[in-house]
């Protein structure tokens, strides 16, 4: 029953859930460069440090050792990683030679900018062709609002709504279905003039963000999209969290209360169903209630990431490994030292919400524990039906979304059984 609808992808990695793992999955920051301005980011072109870049051979070396260790999953992120599109197609080429499955990478959009310049069609029509000349499995574009005035003010690239809207025909041309990935900020129901939210942080008004949402990455031809949950480190935390990944900051744009997330959390829940026969959506919907449950002190409730275990960051200051991208005290060296396929370190943290790791950790964690402890898992889900039924409802969602393989175009056929009345109960 665990494995209904997951048939061809999951049996392949059997025996990695009976060795007590999980499909391992690498992030490679290929650099902190970066040319848009986004005030929730540390990486914003404003920011004072001194910025990195991975060599290719350094790159080459870590993707060799992640093949031979199993890693199905691979990204490249930044900073803006087409600052360096030669270095990272090269790196994109050899990680699908090297045998790894899924390879996802991403821009801010700069490069759609200036769409009404005679040469615009031929300049992305050239990026496409190379990009599917690659086995790139996922590629996604950073949409903060469905306001194009305030993402692109958010982002300091004026114009670019526009260009993406006329290249994604382009990219669907040449077989490639860019991903939208949505950057949760205050201003998921934000106004055009770039302001925050005013009054109360209401669950139906972040319901209205994330419906606007959705609606306006459909119209612009999205068939795919991610939510990427608020990144901000609380002094509370102590020591448990020391970003490596400047993928954070301390703007209010992105910092919320326990009680604040639980409305944010629960309204995206609540929310996706209504579109889920209309555009793939990645967030798992059992993630979402568990990291919500947290919120409201019952941490039980929810898997720990699988973050130094299963799941490994790469900066690129320094090109060594971390668990995950906010654990930058535990520094494990150079990737291609580390021995991943012996009995993976204990997983315990749940210190943030970086959803690259935490979805999927909850979301293969039963298989996980359907190979290490089969009693446990069913005592759960009969204790908990709820997490249970979204869960199951995921597993057949994932499958007839194709594991959202960005190669191909959506079945609507298919997720017409999703329609907006779908919402498991």
């Amino acid at each position: 029953m665990l494995l209904t609808g997951f048939k061809s992808p999951l049996f392949s990695h059997i025996r990695t859930f009976a060795r007590g793992r999980i499909p391992g999955q690498l992030i490679i920051q290929l650099t902190d460069h970066c040319n848009a301005s986004c005030p929730q980011c540390g990486m914003r072109r404003s920011a004072p440090f001194r910025r990195s870049l991975l060599t290719v051979d350094e790159g080459k070396k870590i993707i060799d050792h992640a093949a031979a260790s199993g890693i199905s999953s691979l990204s490249f992120t930044g900073g803006e990683p087409f600052l360096f599109a030669d270095q990272l197609i090269t790196l994109i080429r050899h990680a699908g030679e090297a045998g790894i499955r899924y390879i996802r990478t991403g821009t801010n959009g700069f490069l759609f900018m200036n769409p009404d310049r005679p040469d615009f069609h031929e300049r992305v029509s050239s990026l496409a062709e190379r990009l599917a000349s690659t086995s790139l499995y996922t590629f996604w574009i950073s949409i903060d609002s469905s306001i194009p005035e305030l993402h692109e003010k958010m982002r300091g690239l004026p114009g670019v709504v526009k260009g993406i809207e006329r290249a994604l025909p382009i990219f669907h041309a040449h077989g490639i279905y860019p991903s939208a990935n949505l950057g949760i900020t205050r201003n998921i129901a934000g106004l055009p003039d770039g302001g925050t939210l005013s009054g109360t942080f209401s669950e139906s008004a972040c319901r209205k963000g994330f419906d606007a949402f959705f609606r306006s990455v459909m119209d612009l031809g999205f068939t795919i999209v991610n939510a990427c949950y608020p990144m901000s480190v609380d002094e509370s935390s102590g020591d448990s969290l020391s970003p490596v990944y400047q993928a954070t900051a301390t703007s209010d744009l992105v910092r919320f209360s326990s009680s604040e997330r639980i409305t944010l959390f629960r309204a995206l829940r609540e929310t996706i169903p209504q579109f889920r026969s209309r555009i793939r959506i990645f967030s798992p919907l059992s993630s979402l209630l568990a990291i919500e449950r947290q919120y409201t002190g019952n941490a039980d409730s929810c898997r720990p990431c699988r973050g130094g275990s299963d799941f490994f960051f790469i900066n690129a200051a320094s090109g060594d490994t971390y668990p995950c991208g906010y654990r930058g005290s535990e520094n494990l060296g150079k990737f291609w030292d580390l021995d991943i396929k012996t009995t993976p370190i204990a997983a315990s943290c749940k210190e943030c919400d970086w959803e690259c790791f935490r979805d999927p950790s909850e979301l293969m964690g039963p298989f996980h524990e359907f190979f290490t402890a089969p009693a446990g898992l069913i005592k759960k889900f009969v204790n908990d039906r709820a997490f249970a039924r979204l869960w199951l409802s995921d597993l057949r969602y994932f499958s007839t979304c194709n594991l959202f393989n960005g190669r191909i175009p959506p079945d609507y056929r298919k997720l017409s059984s999703f329609g907006q009345n779908h919402i498991p109960a």
